[in-house]
């Protein structure tokens, strides 16, 4: 098994996703890249803390590759907006790949580059790329969030659409495909 760390705005929407895909044994909601040591939730929400929201994701390389997850990653949100993903704004909500090797990080690169170069998005890409250096797990009540609140209005308005089009774009890579 190996482990993929990142963050793409609110890690409701992150952990529906990539939860979804074959190959992917768990993730995390939590957060990396800041100083405080296990943060709260609400001590991120503060900005003042540097970390990101994130996920965590424990994935068998011989059923999904990274690659596929950096697919995901660039589809699925916003790469070219700082500090922002739709109406969250904050430090917190960047966009950040931690890489957990050497050969992530050249991945991360070369993918970044290959977006960039086809002009994929009108803007440039700002995604962080940095070295995993530690993880804190969200509150457990973060935990399958968006399955357990479907009705609640951000999961609705803003969680629910981003899963659907997911579901939609990677439906050959969603477990049971």
């Amino acid at each position: 098994m190996e482990q993929a760390t990142f963050g793409m705005g609110c890690f409701w929407c992150s952990e529906a996703m990539f939860s979804q895909l074959r190959g992917v044994e768990s993730v995390r909601s939590g957060f990396s890249g800041g100083t405080t040591i296990n943060p709260s939730y609400r001590d991120v929400c503060t900005g003042e803390t540097g970390h990101a929201e994130v996920v965590h994701i424990t994935y068998d390389p011989a059923q999904i590759s990274y690659t596929e997850l950096l697919k995901v990653f660039f589809t699925m949100h916003d790469p070219t907006t700082l500090n922002q993903q739709g109406p969250d704004i904050g430090t917190q909500y960047r966009s950040a790949i931690f890489y957990h090797s050497e050969a992530q990080r050249e991945e991360a690169q070369r993918t970044i580059a290959a977006l960039t170069a086809e002009k994929v998005f009108p803007k440039p890409i700002v995604t962080e790329v940095v070295p995993f250096q530690a993880f804190y797990p969200a509150e457990d009540y973060h935990t399958n969030y968006f399955s357990l609140n479907k009705n609640e209005g951000y999961c609705r308005l803003v969680v629910a659409p981003k899963v659907e089009k997911f579901e939609k774009v990677f439906k050959t890579l969603l477990k049971g495909k």
